[in-house]
């Protein structure tokens, strides 16, 4: 079982990375970006923070919120915090190439990039370890407010975050409202050809996998 919880931190790295690669690639894209990561972008603009360090901050205080809301938070879910935005930064800082400028090209990246972060996270979810702060966030928040779908509390989510990201002077355009509604579409077609449902698993909290750790 430790060997199996450590194989776990390794996949769920490697699909971080992959997922990173993904989220890298729809920057690159230059047609405006998903609400998160427009909010990231403009706190970079307004602090000494790099974009990677702008999302390691945001996703410490969502985490920090989530522990509030009393949600499961497993090693998963504090490895992405730490991680992901610093691996997108790797990525921005040792791309050669000069960012794109044809929106139809741009619009081909953003949806390749869009596959990328499907399989990234279908990657680091195997680990069954819990998934990151910002889905934590949503899932406390549909707890909270059971009398509205779940859809209507992200759009409510997505849209104060993307309020306060173009505050920021954030990125914001066409890739913005492809974003929104696009990804989650690409995520499903990726999902259903490699056969992968995330309802199927059973995540396992920091508790339940350091107690696996400690009997082994």
């Amino acid at each position: 079982m430790k060997k199996d919880t450590i194989f776990g931190w390794i996949r769920i790295i490697a699909g971080l990375f992959i997922f990173a690669f993904g989220v890298h690639l729809t920057i690159f894209a230059n047609i405006g970006l998903a609400p998160w990561d427009c909010l990231g972008m403009g706190l970079s603009y307004h602090t000494p923070l790099n974009y990677g360090l702008s999302m390691t901050l945001i996703a410490v205080t969502v985490l920090g919120i989530d522990l509030l809301l009393k949600e499961k938070i497993g090693y998963g879910t504090i490895i992405d915090a730490l991680l992901t935005g610093n691996f997108v930064q790797l990525f921005n800082s040792i791309n050669p190439l000069p960012l794109n400028n044809n929106r139809w090209l741009g619009i081909g990246i953003m949806l390749v990039g869009f596959v990328f972060m499907a399989l990234g996270m279908a990657v680091y979810m195997k680990s069954e370890q819990c998934c990151g702060p910002r889905d934590a966030l949503l899932v406390g928040l549909g707890k909270r407010m059971q009398k509205i779908p779940i859809g209507i509390v992200e759009v409510f989510l997505w849209a104060v975050v993307l309020l306060v990201g173009w505050l920021l002077e954030g990125p914001i355009g066409i890739g913005t409202l492809i974003s929104t509604f696009g990804a989650g579409i690409v995520m499903q077609i990726v999902y259903t050809i490699i056969h992968f449902d995330p309802r199927n698993l059973r995540h396992k909290d920091v508790i339940e996998t350091t107690k696996t750790l400690m009997r082994n």
